[in-house]
């Protein structure tokens, strides 16, 4: 679930440590209120952590991938919190993580998960 770059990817929501705002995807307003509370402080706590920007963003499967960047020249940034911090983000919340991707697969892919063949 950690990816670079991903073709036609839906951006469900992220955060910036530059610009210090966080941005949720309006197509995704019928999750319930606490996963979207859930969603922002994991992401703006991220960036809070360990900079860059953070983007939670679908691929066109239907799979959530975790995208973070950096600016080039950020010397602050840190690269190998950001592995670890990552690794316990899909721990912690692999649980909401996959939820997530059975919402987006039924709900925008038009997935029957009753019947998967």
């Amino acid at each position: 679930m950690y990816n670079n770059t991903h073709d036609k990817a839906v951006v469900l929501c992220a955060s910036s440590a530059y610009e210090e705002k966080y941005y949720f995807n309006q197509e995704f307003a019928g999750l319930p209120r606490a996963v979207k509370e859930e969603l922002q402080v994991m992401c703006v706590l991220y960036t809070a952590d360990v900079g860059g920007i953070l983007t939670l963003q679908f691929d066109n499967n239907g799979n959530l991938f975790i995208n973070v960047t950096s600016e080039e020249n950020d010397f602050l940034f840190d690269e190998i919190g950001s592995v670890l911090k990552i690794k316990q983000i899909q721990s912690e919340k692999r649980e909401l993580l996959e939820a997530l991707e059975l919402y987006y697969r039924i709900k925008f892919l038009d997935e029957d998960i009753n019947n998967p063949g």
